[in-house]
């Protein structure tokens, strides 16, 4: 399992963003680390390239619904059916891959989702950290939840979209993520993206 063999899942949403998805992008890079990006289907036909380069650097590209809406979990059947094939087809033709994962807006969700995730072969997945990074503008405190008690096994969340912005306009996310990475550094902890650890 991810916990035996020291991985973590640090996972972004809200993406892809022009301009700091590039940058999240060059901090994982330069640490050797891997990451799963759940995508805004319709960002993610906006930025195709930008989706290629996430898969060929060897992270994850998942699902975050076709428009991240705020109504997302009273849909039925009906609605979760079209929606999640919808963003399916959108992010494979965007990025050549067809998404394993799912995540919900907001983490919201109801029983009637189960069914369609099985219909279309995904997964759920939800987190164990999250560092409330699209409101805090603070990157000591936003770390600092990501990382106390952090071990083998979390899935920590972030926001290559929609981030905060520190007091001097820089997105949070980029002061955060290499403050988490030398967390899991200074402990050992593998960084991988989901589809390497249910490989594994």
């Amino acid at each position: 399992t991810a916990r035996a063999r020291g991985e973590i899942a640090i996972t972004f949403d809200d993406g892809p963003d022009a301009e700091v998805t590039p940058q999240v992008l060059d901090l994982l890079e330069a640490r050797g680390a891997r990451a799963t990006f759940f995508c805004i289907a319709e960002r993610a036909a906006r930025h195709p390239r930008l989706c290629r380069e996430i898969v060929a650097r060897g992270h994850g590209l998942e699902n975050h619904s076709q428009r991240h809406s705020h109504g997302f979990a009273f849909n039925g059947l009906g609605g979760f059916r079209r929606d999640l094939a919808t963003a399916q087809a959108t992010i494979a033709e965007a990025s050549g891959r067809q998404p394993r994962f799912f995540r919900t807006p907001a983490g919201l969700r109801n029983p009637l989702l189960d069914p369609v995730l099985h219909e279309l072969g995904l997964s759920l997945v939800t987190w164990t950290r999250r560092g409330f990074d699209t409101r805090r503008d603070d990157p000591a405190h936003v770390a600092a939840l990501l990382t106390e008690g952090i071990a083998a096994g979390d899935i920590l969340l972030l926001h290559d979209g929609n981030s905060a912005r520190t007091a001097s306009g820089r997105p949070v996310v980029l002061e955060v993520l290499p403050r988490v990475l030398d967390a899991a550094q200074s402990l050992n902890l593998k960084p991988v993206a989901l589809h390497q650890a249910i490989a594994a």
